[in-house]
């Protein structure tokens, strides 16, 4: 029976293809074969449209921007992005930006993780990654510096959301130290006697000053 069908079916290839049973099974693996790997390259719309979805539960959505308001240095260390509860926020020339949305960069392990919790104005200016330079300090910078820092405050504005404020430091005065000089100025004189009262208190000064007044004068009729 299976002979028979056998038989058949290749006297039906030959009569409809013109051609061998080997040649036509090889070519027909070869069409086989090419059509897997063309659909292997490019998958179905359908599976292009499934492979997001199941990546999105993967991906958190973002949290809306926060404002913090005006705060600290040292405060502003706590958005560096080592809490995931927190949002993750840069400065550049005392205005605080929310970058969580550009974590892959600024949070931890990226390129620019030690830029994230700071005022990282002048390492910007100078394309510095030294930890003497992440500070909002810009004193003597150049100016092609100060145009650079300014190309990065524009990219900020323009794509993160500002939260807040870096809170200015007030700069410490001591204390002026007074001189020996004012200080002896400032003394008070002690106390000694004064020159009316020595004239009081000296006796011959006084009996000299009676000596010098002169005598009453005598009625000539009552002698």
């Amino acid at each position: 029976m299976a002979l028979q069908l056998w038989e058949t079916l290749k006297e039906a290839i030959i009569v409809y293809t013109g051609l061998s049973p080997p040649t036509f099974f090889t070519l027909l693996a070869l069409i086989l074969a090419i059509y897997y790997v063309i659909t292997g390259l490019f998958p179905s719309s359908d599976h292009r449209h499934e492979a997001p979805r199941d990546f999105e539960p993967q991906m958190e959505p973002l949290r809306p921007p926060v404002q913090i308001g005006e705060v600290t240095e040292e405060e502003l260390k706590a958005y560096d992005g080592s809490d995931p509860e927190k949002p993750l926020l840069m400065a550049i020339k005392g205005q605080i930006y929310d970058v969580s949305q550009s974590r892959m960069f600024y949070g931890p392990n990226g390129p620019y993780a030690l830029f994230a919790g700071k005022d990282a104005s002048r390492a910007l200016a100078k394309m510095s990654f030294e930890e003497k330079d992440l500070t909002g300090d810009i004193s003597g910078l150049g100016p092609f510096e100060l145009e650079a820092l300014q190309d990065w405050e524009y990219k900020f504005m323009g794509k993160y959301v500002k939260v807040g404020t870096v809170k200015p430091k007030v700069p410490v005065t001591e204390p002026s130290e007074s001189t020996p000089r004012d200080a002896e100025s400032s003394k008070p004189t002690e106390d000694g006697p004064s020159e009316s009262d020595d004239i009081k208190n000296d006796p011959s000064e006084s009996a000299d000053v009676k000596n010098d007044e002169p005598p009453p004068k005598v009625d000539a009729d009552k002698e």
